[in-house]
């Protein structure tokens, strides 16, 4: 069959008890195509890459490989078929070296004894299909920066010589620079006739990257098409079933009195020298590669990094050294770029994580009254459209978009006038950012400050009112969000060009 499709998905459907995760779910996917597979969180992504590499089995539905019917048992078929998965979470062994992980499970051996000289070539020539032959073979996995990182798991699944590679958000955790070096590399596996699944929330990277797109909604397709040809804005529409005017919305603000103020602030390694004036009512991002110093920057400022030299003034006052529980006196507030680690108790119900820091609303002497509790935290969900069952429900069944919104109402609810945002979108889809966009520009005409850190240029460059880039832990001077492009500063970010507009 020399023209059947790669991949070839038909009424495909799956059920978890009562939860229907896909209900009829169909595509194709050509050879040496790249395919982005976009919806929403809950949209059904992540159970139909599950069936397609073999960690579940579907209710009904057909799949095809090159016409072959196609129906793993468990990953390891899968693989063996020539589908390889790489998630969002990447799956290495970071005490062992680069050489190792590639060929993990894979070692050629004889006798018993694993062939060292022979793993090295392999390694050696997986990482020259994606152009990084310059990687350290024996350097430990851990040491390397997340990008170098993504690329080792990329080249451990070219071991076994894939005609499918299903990626999930590769670039959450990548910076600009990191994904154009990502994106070429992919695209020299669609040249060697690879095909390739591209799970992004980034509409814009699916754009540059992907030839043709299939939509979810609700568990199932509802529309597919060649990338370059369909608008945008089609695209979203198809997505959550609604016309988005405007993902990034707009409004008129006058700045007002300074809240925070930092002067050469400087911590045990990063930041080196971070200068910058928040006023209330502004908006003020704050771009720069992974490892700049950004999050160190908001660690510190909030009390949860020791700082090393410079000072801190909040509402003009001298508080430099604080710890976490001042800043929160303060009316300082963080959101962490680490939502699953350190920004929820994923364990604990929307009601506690709401409430955690000010219990005062809903206690009465030193008790918390579960009703009032209940009745604040509904409040939250229903002002930040969070979709859950009960205020008592677990964080952790929740979806990226509607957890992020839980982390933002504890904000609001301890009425922080300092916001710190630390990548807030990150890994939620395009539906939920529109609705984080529009309550961070609610919360500005408020007249809250927002420091806002994000390594996704366009939402920088929509959102913003100011902004500033760090370069190896130097914060440059802020300007109006007009005088930049996504060009000046990723020159500013890397050191070059930094006078440039």
């Amino acid at each position: 069959m020399v023209n059947a499709p790669r991949l070839q998905v038909e009424g495909m459907a799956k059920r978890f008890g009562a939860t229907v995760a896909l209900k009829s779910v169909s595509l194709e996917v050509a050879p040496g195509e790249i395919h982005a597979i976009i919806g929403e969180n809950g949209a059904g992504k992540s159970t139909l890459m599950k069936i397609l590499s073999g960690a579940c089995r579907p209710d009904s539905g057909s799949l095809h490989l090159d016409g072959v019917r196609f129906d793993p048992e468990d990953p390891h078929a899968a693989r063996q078929a020539g589908v390889a998965m790489i998630y969002q979470e990447l799956i290495l062994a970071p005490h062992l070296s680069v050489e190792e992980n590639i060929l993990l499970g894979e070692e050629p051996a004889r006798l018993g004894w694993i062939n060292s000289r022979s793993r090295r070539e392999q390694a050696r020539a997986a990482l020259a299909q994606l152009h990084y032959e310059h990687l350290p073979l024996g350097a430990p996995v851990g040491s390397l920066p997340i990008a170098e990182q993504q690329v080792v798991e990329i080249a451990r699944a070219l071991i076994r010589e894939p005609r499918l590679l299903i990626l999930d958000e590769p670039t959450s955790s990548l910076t600009q620079v990191d994904t154009q070096r990502l994106f070429a590399a992919i695209r020299r596996l669609r040249d060697r006739g690879v095909s390739v699944l591209y799970i992004s929330h980034f509409l814009e990277e699916c754009q540059l990257l992907c030839d043709r797109f299939t939509v979810l909604r609700d568990g199932e397709s509802v529309g597919s098409g060649a990338m370059a040809s369909t608008p945008l804005a089609e695209i979203i529409h198809r997505m959550v079933g609604r016309n988005m005017e405007e993902i990034y919305p707009r409004s008129a603000r006058s700045p007002g009195e300074v809240l925070l103020e930092l002067k050469g602030l400087s911590g045990r390694i990063r930041p080196s020298e971070a200068s910058l004036l928040l006023r209330r009512g502004e908006i003020l991002g704050v771009a720069g590669l992974v490892g700049a110093g950004r999050t160190e920057m908001l660690r510190a400022t909030f009390g949860l990094d020791p700082v090393a030299g410079g000072e801190i003034l909040v509402r003009s006052s001298l508080r430099t050294h604080a710890s976490p529980r001042q800043r929160l006196r303060d009316k300082i507030g963080l959101l962490s770029e680490d939502r699953k680690e350190e920004g929820l108790l994923l364990n604990r119900s929307l009601a506690d994580n709401v409430t955690m820091t000010r219990f005062e609303p809903v206690s009465r002497w030193g008790f918390i009254n579960p009703r009032v509790q209940k009745q604040v935290t509904r409040d939250w969900m229903t002002r930040l459209k969070v979709r859950a069952r009960s205020p008592f429900q677990p964080a952790a069944q929740l979806s990226g978009g509607n957890q992020q919104k839980i982390a933002l109402g504890r904000l609001l609810h301890h009425e922080a006038d300092i916001l710190l945002l630390d990548e807030p979108t990150r890994g939620i889809d395009v539906g939920s950012k529109a609705e984080i966009y529009r309550l961070i520009h609610e919360l500005a005409g408020q007249g809250k400050g927002i420091l806002f850190v994000s390594s996704y240029l366009p939402e920088l460059l929509g959102v913003c009112d100011t902004l500033a880039v760090m370069c190896r832990g130097v914060l440059g001077p802020k300007r109006p969000v007009a005088e930049w492009t996504e060009h000046s500063i990723i020159e500013a970010a890397v050191g070059a060009g930094t006078e440039k507009a």
